[in-house]
Formats: structure tokens, sequence, C-alpha cells
């Protein structure tokens, strides 16, 4: 049996079971639909209903939807071809997974609710409806919390066929950012390095999973930058580059921290990638992942230690808040359909959460970590000014320090990891070993 085959078997008996303990007999996913701008009739692009993309790997027909019944383990896809003389077709090539489902073209939604009669009726309905005539439709629920905290629960556990995608995302992500460095070293401008981005592997900036953050120097320490400015700086110091890559609705997240010339910042990058390196041999089944954001923070208090940006030892240093200034996201989140993929936060699949900390408010995963989880790892030390107001007084702060470090902006490094039974599997690193690049 083929990686999909197997794939769509376990995505059929989860949503057995999460139908069944939610009371509901069938189940209609719809893929979307592009929402026009306000006052306009532009719409910005379409992103299909990971809930819909989770069955097959069609990521570009809005307006389709898949309908499942309990217990029947073969879903109808409905892919909906506007018969449209304005816009290109979908292409949708003959794959694998055509053969594990009921296939049926459409170009009218009022094909599908003729197809399905009364079974629409006791279906539940997951995805947006803001448009007629999906808002329209008699369905049992829309929408339905619980049923969708128990298939976010469990789909936190990847598939083979899901890892196998996610392999190939981050191999394209790699490909990308060893363009982006040639380019940060040629002294382009965060725009130039951002067209090479995309240009080292044919993609639609559309195309990426997220906004690339492209910084140079100082913009390092925005955490979300993605202004890009068209002139390179007159002194190039520094490069920080977080951006990904899809391949059949997967999400790749890497980010890469690179000094210009030698010296301190180029000392600080190194440490930060060992330190980074020391968290992934922690990571085990069963192990708590807040407690590894907990090393995480112990691991940047020592290079704020060693670097002399702080008096103290690691532990004070932490215990004092300090670190929170210097490196206040999370440590990394669950990736996969979506780039922070869901379910971070339930305890179970009847959609017990576990509260946010109070301590570290930003970390998006505070599940035990379980085989098959897969998970970036994204330690990092910035000058973000607004945070060091709290410390402002402090006499433990080497101001002298900070300011060094401030024209360089800050340090990140992220990889992908998937969690093994015998060992863990680190898609980001391999995927730039394969291009003899790191």
């Amino acid at each position: 049996m083929g990686a999909y085959a197997e794939h769509i078997k376990t995505v059929c008996n989860r949503f057995d079971k999460a139908l069944d303990d939610n009371h509901f007999e069938s189940v209609l996913i719809y893929s979307g639909q592009p929402r026009v701008d306000f006052l306009d009739d532009n719409a910005p692009p379409y992103r299909v209903n990971p809930l819909f993309k989770y069955w097959v790997p069609v990521t570009e027909s809005p307006k389709s939807a898949i309908f499942y019944r309990k217990g029947s383990q073969r879903p109808t896809v409905y892919l909906f071809q506007a018969r449209d003389f304005w816009h290109a077709a979908v292409s949708i090539p003959e794959e694998e997974w055509q053969q594990h489902v009921d296939l049926k073209i459409i170009d009218d939604l009022s094909m599908l609710t003729e197809d399905l009669g009364s079974e629409l009726e006791q279906s539940a309905f997951i995805g947006e409806d803001f448009a007629q005539p999906v808002s329209d439709w008699k369905v049992k629920a829309r929408n339905p919390q619980a049923l969708i905290d128990h298939l976010h629960f469990h789909r936190s556990i990847k598939t083979e066929w899901e890892v196998d995608n996610l392999r190939e995302a981050n191999r394209l992500a790699a490909k990308a950012h060893v363009a982006a460095k040639e380019a940060f070293y040629a002294g382009k401008s965060e725009l130039e390095i951002h067209h090479a981005y995309l240009g080292a592997i044919d993609f639609r900036e559309s195309q990426v999973p997220y906004n690339s953050i492209v910084a140079l120097n100082s913009h390092s320490a925005i955490l979300h930058y993605d202004v890009y400015d068209t002139v390179p700086p007159k002194q190039i110091r520094s490069f920080l580059i977080d951006a990904g890559a899809r391949y059949r609705g997967y999400c790749a997240d890497i980010t890469r921290s690179y000094a210009y010339e030698e010296g301190f910042y180029a000392d600080l990058v190194e440490a930060m990638d060992k330190a980074q390196q020391e968290l992934l041999s922690e990571i085990k089944p069963g192990a708590s992942y807040y407690d590894l954001h907990v090393s995480m923070h112990l691991k940047v208090a020592q290079i704020l230690s060693d670097f002399d940006f702080i008096k103290g030892d690691a532990q004070s240093i932490y215990d004092k808040g300090y670190t929170s200034a210097f490196m206040p996201h999370g440590l990394g989140h669950f990736i996969g359909l979506q780039v922070h993929d869901v379910g971070g936060f339930l305890k179970d699949d009847k959609g017990t959460s576990y509260e946010r900390s109070e301590r570290h408010p930003f970390l998006r995963l505070l599940r035990d970590i379980e085989v098959g989880h897969v998970f970036t790892i994204e330690p990092g030390l910035y000058v973000v000014d607004q945070l060091l107001e709290e410390h402002k007084d402090s006499a433990d702060i080497n101001w002298d320090k900070v300011d060094e470090l401030r024209p360089y902006g800050g340090v990140r490094i992220e990889d992908s990891i998937v969690v093994g039974s015998d060992g863990n599997e680190n898609l980001t690193r391999d995927a730039f070993k394969e291009l003899g690049a790191e």
C-alpha cells in the first residue's frame, strides 16, 4: 500500500471517530473561495481550507468540496471547474489520490447539492460560508467546535505521506535559502534578496506559506519584518532570513542568520547555532515542550552571560526575567498543513485546553512531545528597545554591549523536527546537507 493510501485510510479513521464521538453521520468540507476586498472587486490570494487539503493535495481549486459519510472509507471529491472565459482553468494532474476517492467534476454548486440531496441536511459543514449559495445551505451544524477540536488534536500526529511532503517542502525552501544567502554576500538589497529567493524555486509571492522575513542589519530585531528596502545599506553587517515553501499544501519554515564578516556577530551566530543543536538533542517522546522552552531560555541566558550582555549566571538571568526581553517569542510551533499548525494547546480530543503560560504567553505549543509530532525549534536573541525599557535602570545589563549588537538587530536559527521513537529527523538540516550547503 502506498504512502497516500495509508494516509487516506488514517484520515478516514480519524474522521470516523470524530464524527461518531460528536454524533454526526457525515461531513462536508468546503475548500473555500476568494473574498473580495472592501469596496473593490479584487480579491487577495486564495488560501484553501486546511482540512480540505488534509484529504487531497488540491490547493488551487476554490468552490470545491469533500463529502464523507462515516464508515464509508471513501470520500467524494466535488472538484469545481468553472466554465469561465475570463480565467485559466485550474490544472489538476492525474495522481495517486484520485484512485482513492470518488471524483466528480462540477461547474455549478447546485450540482453538489442536487447530488447529495437530503444527506446535506444531516452533515456537519466545515469551512468558510460567507458567500451564497453556501451560506444558505441547510446543514446539521456549521463548524462545530467539538468536531474541529477532535480533528485538530489527532492531526498533530503526521502520517508518512505528510512527512514526505514536509521533506520536499524543506528541500525547496533550503534551495531558496542558499540563493538568498548568495545574494546577501553579493551585497544585494532586501528586495533583491527576496526576488532571488523566489526565483530559485520559481515561486510567485502568493505561493510561499507566509510573508518572508528578509532583514538586513537592525531590521533583524523586528520579529515579523517584511518591508524590504530596495537599496542595500551603506554598511552591510548582518542578515536574518525567515522564509519557507509549500509542497502539496505542506509548509516549510526555516530561519538562518549570517554575518557579513568575521567578528562579534559571527561569534554570536555560532553560539546560537550550537545552543539550538543542544536543544535538538533534548527532544524525546514524553518530554514537555514547555520544559524545552525553559531550557532554551537558560541557554540564551548563558549566551547573554558569555557575551557580557548581562552580569550573572544563567539561572539568575532567567529568574530575573531578562531573557524574555531579549527572546520574547516561543521556542517553536507545530508545522504541517499550516505554518503555525493547530492543536498546540489541546490536552485531548474533547477540546480540553492548556492555559497559556503567564511567564511565556507567546509560546504556541504546550503539549507533551509524541512520536509523529512535527514542530519547529527556533531560539533567538534580539535588541528590542520596547522590551528593554522595563529594565532601563538595571545595573546588571551592560548597555554598551547592547549598543554594540543594536546595529546587527538579532539572531535566530530555526529547524523543523520529526519526532521518532528511535531518534528524530531534522527536515531542515537534512535538506541543506543534500545541497552540500550546511
